[in-house]
């Protein structure tokens, strides 16, 4: 008897509070980033990029800019990866930049931008953490979908504070025109 209620003074005692838990978990997380060369895993979505590399059993980028992830071990085939936890499945394109004309703003998207990723990868994260929904999609159904809207942004006079171009794709293109992986 005694000893069971030293055992759960001692647990007690070490029990951590939620943001304790927290911090441990945090430096934890960076731990095993840098350990693996992936970066910081708080940065925009790369905590869900690395899940969904490790998921799909790709090799996930070293760096943050450029692929997201790897389809071989060699490195040789950069994918696209893009998350939400919205209650249906979206692909949201931000960022894009603005290239001074359209000719280029083709080779850009082409080249640099989306089909140098001939894979995109669209997962739904729940509010656990787990992917719930994810597709594969070819990059040129992506630029398909993208260059008419993309188009649209880039003609307007008056772009705004941020110039950039950002498009989203939508559940009934994604489902339409994707392999369903989960």
């Amino acid at each position: 008897m005694a000893t069971n209620q030293m055992e759960k003074k001692r647990k007690m005692e070490t029990k951590k509070t939620p943001e304790q838990e927290f911090a441990e978990y945090f430096k934890k997380m960076y731990e095993i980033c840098n350990k693996n060369g992936w970066g910081d895993p708080f940065s925009y979505a790369r905590g869900k990029e690395i899940y969904m590399a490790n998921y799909l059993g790709h090799k996930v980028a070293p760096k943050l800019a450029g692929a997201d992830g790897y389809e071989d071990k060699e490195m040789t085939i950069p994918v696209e990866y893009k998350s939400t936890t919205t209650k249906t499945i979206k692909a949201t394109y931000n960022g894009i930049s603005v290239q001074p004309t359209w000719e280029k703003q083709l080779q850009y998207l082409n080249e640099e931008k989306i089909c140098k990723y001939k894979n995109h990868y669209f997962a739904r994260f729940d509010n656990k953490g787990n992917i719930v929904e994810l597709y594969k999609m070819k990059c040129e159904k992506v630029i398909e979908y993208l260059l008419p809207r993309i188009k649209i942004q880039f003609d307007k006079e008056e772009k705004g504070v941020d110039p950039r171009i950002g498009v989203s794709i939508g559940k009934t293109y994604i489902l339409k025109n994707s392999d369903k992986l989960l």
